[in-house]
Order: structure tokens, then C-alpha cells, then sequence
């Protein structure tokens, strides 16, 4: 018994070894070119939003201390458990709404994008807490191999009421890909300004990317991301 217990505690070490080694030396993830066809979000100039400011319109601006977004990325495959689920956040966001027009434009540094922050796991369920090393590997392949960021150092996205309902349509340019989604969006008027919150998902493919994998998929990302914000505008 003692034997066989042994085997397999060896057993699993090794192979965790083995995934360690395969993670850190494994290709960069492949990048897919954008579909032909596929128009890009134009990118909003402060401008345009200062010039309808100066033609008496109502404009806010986003409040990058008090807005968040975050994103939940899960891991997948046989050996899942060998691997890592990350949340990634940006406190960083900048950009303008306008209430009468209903629209709205944001811009997200990617540089400055923050991994597995303690609290920010913990709301999204997770009871583990990634080594500063795993953190920093994790940033770099994310930022270097599947973002491009060099090349591609913001993600836009553009915000727009089609029609009375909370759903509103939001375009996000990623990796020179554009996409629009349909997502319930939470408006709530406050004594500063607006606050806009919602919840949506989408798929890294959606973007060009394909999501990493090894061990024939034993070990991998899971093409679906959660995403999920808070919005603070007003006239800062």
C-alpha cells in the first residue's frame, strides 16, 4: 500500500515538474491575422468630445481611480489542476461619455494591465494565490505573446445605446480586430456624475488569438473570458 501510494505521489510530482517545464519553454501562443473585411473602431479623439463640451452638451469624464475592469481568465483540460486560473485588472481606464447621445469611449493601457491582485481573486472565487515569480511570467507572455502590446498598446472601446432597453452595443478593438457585443449595462446617475457597471463574456478567438495549449490540450486556457466593470464619469 505504502508502495503504490508512493508511486503515485511520484507519479504526480513528475508530471507536475514536466508541465512546469513545458509552460515555461513552450512556443509563443499563435496569432491568427484579422479577417479580411473586419473594420476597425475609429479612435475617439479627446476633440470630439471637448468640442461638443464647447457646444453645450452634457460630457463626462471617466474617473481612472474609481472605475475598474477585470477579467477572469480560466484554465481548462484533463490536467487542469496543474495549472493556473488569473484575473487580470486595469485601473487605468481613460476616456469620455456622453449622456445625451448615449455613447461613450474608453481606452485601456495594456502595459499597464495588473495580474492577480489578492482581493480581486477572492471576489472572483479563487482561494489560491500565484508566487510573484508565476505573476511576473504570466504578465510577460500575456503582454509579449498573445497581446502584442508593442504593436498594439491599447484596447478601445466604444459604447453606444441603440435603444431604450439596458442593452447597449460595445465594440472592443483588440489586437487590431474589432468586435460588437450586445451587453445589459447598469446606469446609475450620482451626484458627480454617472456610474455604469455590466457583466459580459467573449471569446479570445473572437480577436485572432488562439488560446494557449499543451500536452494535446491536457493543459489549457479556456477560449471564453469573463469580463465585468464599473464605469465612474463626472465632470472631473
Amino acid at each position: 500500500m505504502k508502495r503504490r501510494k508512493f508511486q503515485q505521489t511520484y507519479t504526480a510530482g513528475l508530471l507536475a515538474l514536466c508541465v512546469t517545464l513545458l509552460v515555461s519553454c513552450a512556443p509563443e501562443t499563435r496569432l491568427q491575422q484579422p479577417e479580411k473585411g473586419t473594420e476597425p473602431v475609429a479612435a475617439f479623439t479627446e476633440n470630439d468630445y471637448l468640442q461638443a463640451e464647447a457646444q453645450g452638451k452634457k460630457i463626462f469624464r471617466v474617473n481612472s481611480q474609481q472605475s475598474l475592469l477585470v477579467l477572469e481568465v480560466r484554465r481548462a483540460g484533463a490536467f487542469a489542476r496543474f495549472g493556473h486560473d488569473h484575473v487580470v485588472a486595469s485601473h487605468d481606464v481613460t476616456g469620455f461619455v456622453s449622456p445625451v447621445d448615449g455613447r461613450a469611449d474608453l481606452s485601456v493601457p495594456l502595459e499597464k494591465l495588473v495580474i492577480d491582485e489578492a482581493a480581486l481573486r477572492v471576489e472572483a472565487g479563487l482561494s489560491t494565490q500565484p508566487t510573484q515569480e508565476d505573476i511576473e511570467g504570466t504578465r510577460r507572455n500575456m503582454l509579449n505573446k498573445v497581446l502584442d502590446a508593442a504593436q498594439f498598446p491599447l484596447a478601445l472601446i466604444h459604447i453606444e445605446r441603440k435603444s431604450a432597453e439596458s442593452a447597449m452595443a460595445v465594440t472592443i478593438k483588440l489586437h487590431g480586430i474589432s468586435r460588437s457585443f450586445e451587453v445589459p449595462v447598469e446606469m446609475q446617475e450620482t451626484a458627480e456624475g454617472l456610474l455604469v457597471s455590466g457583466k459580459m463574456h467573449f471569446k479570445q478567438s473572437d480577436f485572432g488569438i488562439v488560446p494557449f495549449s499543451i500536452l494535446n490540450g491536457a493543459i489549457q486556457v479556456q477560449d471564453r473570458l469573463d469580463l465585468r466593470f464599473r464605469i465612474v464619469a463626472g465632470k472631473f
